[in-house]
């Protein structure tokens, strides 16, 4: 058992205060947190932001490339994210927790079709203030192919995309690996 005991008498603080300064203890000078080293800033997070607020929403071209694209597995979960998203936000689209407004199935189109299509479909949500969509990609591959041709551009596209803040696949009950969840920034959001 621990016995309290009483204020300490001033000869103790002194011998006390002296022990700290003899062990190189300094009294602090502000009563307000450091918060540490800044993030470390590659320049991405202020490319993309300047890229969302320097286009205009009537554009006409393209927001995605046509490049080459590094091709998915039709079982392979689909999953990215903006650098400065709250994981709870992030952790909450995984488990289907964001109900999605929309959804947009592409199943059927060219691949010039479904990036049109997608693109038109991302303007209109973002127009509308819609948080979370859902767009089905599917998980067939065409016979030119060896991956699945859509999900793989899809997957492309919606990284080059500035208002989309993260995507990942659906639960089983929305598609699973042939859909995803997308997260949307709210126009005037930066």
């Amino acid at each position: 058992m621990s016995r309290r005991r009483g204020t300490p008498d001033e000869e103790e603080v002194s011998l006390f205060r002296q022990a700290l300064e003899e062990a190189g203890v300094r009294r602090l000078t502000s009563d307000r947190a450091d918060p540490g080293k800044p993030r470390r800033d590659d320049g991405r997070l202020a490319q993309r932001r300047v890229a969302a607020t320097a286009a205009s929403p009537d554009t006409p071209s393209s927001r995605t490339s046509d490049g080459r694209v590094e091709p998915v597995r039709p079982s392979e979960a689909l999953d990215f994210a903006v650098p400065d998203l709250p994981y709870r936000t992030r952790s909450s689209l995984k488990r289907g927790q964001i109900d999605w407004e929309a959804g947009l199935d592409l199943h059927g189109y060219t691949l010039d079709e479904a990036r049109h299509e997608l693109e038109e479909f991302l303007r209109e949500a973002r127009d509308n203030r819609m948080r979370c969509v859902l767009v089905v990609h599917g998980k067939a591959w065409t016979g030119m192919a060896d991956h699945p041709v859509i999900k793989s551009h899809v997957n492309a596209w919606l990284r080059e995309w500035p208002t989309v803040l993260a995507f990942c696949s659906a639960r089983d009950i929305d598609g699973g690996t042939g859909a995803i969840y997308v997260l949307l920034r709210r126009r005037g959001e930066v």
